[in-house]
């Protein structure tokens, strides 16, 4: 297999992944800033030109993070990102659909039409500024949203999977594009510095 990689904190994800089960793969950087996931070779293998992806021996590219760290599970079972039990499984995809729909999707969103605008305009449409500057709000009130919430070590109590990866990922993300952590929270930033600490962090 090989990994399309790039900066981001999408192929971050797969990394982290990666690292907390000790799988190395053969990389392929692909330059994001200069387009290259538009065009060529790598949108004829990625139709929605996202990064990272992952080539398998046959040929065929499995895209997206979670579809990613799902195949990966099943091919490296241990130690468990996603869960053991059908009920570890559910609890975990329930979490990483509530944080990517309700967070990622919005932070990410409201940083490509503000900060990130000259690099994705041309590229695909994007909202307003204005419209960029609420939907950073709005993922910042789901940050709000889930510390109230949040009482283990990890989102899953105290199983580390893939939620906190996914979580992770983002914030940092976030904190380097002008969104840091909102005022007020009272669990997520000791989460934030037990997950910083593991190997995996710096994938």
């Amino acid at each position: 297999m090989k990994l399309y990689d790039s900066i981001g904190p999408n192929p971050h994800v797969v990394r982290m992944a990666m690292a907390e089960k000790g799988i190395t793969l053969p990389t392929e950087t692909i330059d994001i800033m200069a387009g290259a996931n538009r065009s060529g070779a790598y949108i004829t293998k990625v139709p929605a030109g996202g990064t990272p992806a992952l080539e398998l021996d046959d040929g065929r590219t499995i895209s997206e993070i979670t579809v990613i760290a799902e195949y990966l599970e099943e091919l490296h079972p241990t130690p468990a990102l996603i869960g053991n039990t059908p009920e570890e499984r559910a609890e975990t995809r329930r979490w990483v659909r509530i944080i990517d729909l309700g967070y990622c999707e919005p932070m990410a969103n409201g940083f490509r039409a503000t900060q990130g605008r000259p690099m994705f305009e041309p590229r695909f449409p994007i909202v307003s500024e204005s419209a960029g500057e609420e939907l950073k709000a709005i993922a910042a009130k789901k940050l709000l949203w889930l510390d109230a919430l949040m009482t283990g070590d990890f989102v899953c109590g105290s199983r580390f999977t893939l939620a906190d990866i996914l979580l992770f990922c983002f914030i940092e993300f976030g904190g380097a594009v002008g969104q840091p952590l909102p005022a007020g929270l009272k669990w997520l930033p000791a989460w934030r510095e037990r997950v910083a600490a593991r190997p995996s962090a710096k994938a």
